[in-house]
């Protein structure tokens, strides 16, 4: 049976939230236009949006809302974020993921665990970063994964995020499992690049789960394959 939260009439267009598990490769505003097209036989044209994107490589808890319920996609998008990351050590990528191809080769072997923890620390509170320059921000009036995958040198600005907790969840290098709680705006690729040259080393993304968006988990969200069928009996 899918979770849903919508009014008791059933009327989407007064307004619902539906807790998606974003498929691999599937962008957010994939998910979004799906079951948009899903609503289409029985509430015609609606709003839908989703409440903070996940990069297509990741997977996990996304939040939807429908109708009326739009309006509190921004508060949604400001709760604190739970992810389980798992970085790979040895080599970097344009993208900080697997977008692109890894590069380099870089020394791991120095890297032990009270290394890690002390390294961890330093990003662990209100910390700068830099976006990926493979990301949806916009330069100069264009998203700036546009310009980066046309091979365009782009100075991306740094800015202050917060991360509340890093927590070791596997230690076997070249693989680093982490668990990850952070506000809005933490990019986990920018994240896991950093790690690696703070450790002397190299590292990027090469797995990402988002487990859990304010009070909002992973464990309550709906396979979406599920979600089309159930939207669509609803049609």
């Amino acid at each position: 049976m899918c979770k849903i939260v919508y009014n008791e009439a059933g009327n989407f267009h007064e307004g619902a939230l539906l807790l998606v598990d974003k498929p691999l490769k599937w962008t957010s505003f994939d998910v979004v236009n799906k079951i948009r097209w899903c609503l289409r036989a029985s509430c015609g044209k609606i709003k839908v949006g989703h409440a903070g994107t996940l990069d297509p490589l990741a997977t996990g808890l996304v939040i939807v809302c429908i109708g009326k319920w739009t309006k509190r996609i921004e508060e949604f998008m400001a709760q604190e974020k739970e992810y389980i990351a798992t970085l790979r050590f040895g080599a970097v990528t344009p993208s900080y993921d697997l977008e692109t191809l890894p590069e380099g080769n870089f020394p791991y072997q120095h890297i032990d665990r009270p290394l890690l923890e002390k390294v961890l620390e330093n990003f662990t509170g209100t910390i700068r970063q830099i976006p990926p320059a493979y990301s949806a921000i916009r330069v100069d009036g264009d998203r700036a994964y546009k310009k980066a995958r046309k091979g365009n040198d782009i100075e991306m600005p740094s800015r202050e995020v917060v991360v509340n907790a890093l927590e070791i969840l596997e230690y076997g290098l070249p693989d680093l499992k982490l668990r990850i709680e952070c506000g809005k705006g933490t990019y986990i690729r920018s994240l896991a690049n950093d790690i690696g040259m703070a450790c002397g080393s190299g590292a990027y993304l090469s797995a990402l789960r988002r487990t859990k968006i304010g009070k909002f988990q992973l464990a309550d969200a709906n396979k979406l394959e599920d979600l089309v069928v159930f939207l669509q009996t609803k049609s």
